[in-house]
């Protein structure tokens, strides 16, 4: 079982508060989706709860059954996509994935080929990156972090220049491959989220 306890967590920028006294507890299986106005700071929650940017106040812990994290440890077992997220441009589609798990474990052992295939992009594995359009390129996020064999996946605008079959094929695979982890989906789309069972609102924590 591995969880993530988040007590009376609280962010400021400069003398704004972009959110204050949020408490949460998650649990492998649970789905959580994070919503709010555009600005309202889902996103900087999103880098909050991974490490990447620190709480002014509160405290985040990672737990795998009884043994606490360190926080420097924290991005061994998470995997994220968002829109700020670069794929790197000079890269074939076919390196990219490689590269990436050099450095995490695919889930169930994929392969390269197989990942490919689910992609639904073979024709374009030898392609450059920086050739893909945005949607390819948004597909490709999210493949490599949903086939990161982690317990935690993290999720902003997952539906980002997907057309309507991108978004039916990220909804198939979430379905397929994320429902043993903790699943966290920055979003004010509906769509994206509407299959999670927990929900907050940043405004309320303002």
């Amino acid at each position: 079982m591995f969880t993530v306890q988040v007590n009376n967590a609280s962010k400021r920028f400069h003398n704004e508060w972009i959110f204050k006294n949020l408490d949460l507890e998650l649990s492998s299986g649970d789905a959580l989706a994070i919503t709010g106005g555009n600005g309202s700071g889902k996103s900087t929650l999103l880098k909050c709860l991974s490490g990447a940017i620190p709480l002014t106040a509160g405290s985040i812990q990672y737990q795998s059954g009884a043994t606490k994290i360190a926080e420097e440890q924290w991005f061994r077992s998470l995997a994220l996509a968002t829109p700020y997220l670069e794929l790197p441009e000079e890269f074939t589609l076919s390196e990219v994935i490689n590269f990436h798990f050099q450095f995490k474990m695919s889930l169930q052992n994929r392969s390269t080929t197989e990942i490919l295939e689910i992609l639904g992009l073979e024709k374009h594995k030898s392609k450059a990156i920086s050739q893909f359009s945005s949607g390819m390129k948004q597909r490709v996020k999210l493949a490599l972090a949903i086939f990161s064999e982690v317990p935690l996946l993290l999720l902003d605008e997952p539906s980002t220049n997907l057309d309507s079959q991108g978004l039916s094929w990220y909804l198939k695979l979430i379905q397929q491959y994320a429902s043993n982890r903790i699943l966290v989906i920055c979003s004010n789309d509906p769509r994206e989220y509407d299959f999670c069972e927990k929900k907050i609102t940043l405004e309320d924590f303002k």
